[in-house]
């Protein structure tokens, strides 16, 4: 089931080469990327304190997150992010090529 949403998270693509390509994301409270999957492993960098919701396969994650937190995904898996939080969640997306 989607997540609820009160608009789209707005990404801006920072710098890209033939191996990496790193988007910043900004959500409004609320906000959610829409259900998508990566086609590249990749590395998220929290840039805010906030809340964060992850849906995968039905089930729903949501925690607090710190800036500077960090972790890593897998390519190939379907799922939507939203910000669950009050104030504003940042993060940079960096994926992996090849």
């Amino acid at each position: 089931m989607p997540f609820e949403s009160t608009g789209a998270a707005v990404p801006t693509v920072l710098a890209e080469d033939d191996r990496m390509k790193a988007t910043r994301w900004d959500f409004p409270p609320g906000a959610t990327t829409g259900w998508h999957e990566h086609g590249m492993d990749y590395a998220v960098v929290v840039l805010t304190d906030a809340v964060m919701a992850y849906e995968v396969d039905g089930e729903i994650a949501e925690r607090p997150v710190k800036a500077g937190e960090t972790y890593l995904r897998p390519k190939g898996v379907k799922h939507d992010v939203r910000n669950a939080g009050d104030g504003p969640l940042s993060f940079v997306e960096i994926e992996i090529k090849g």
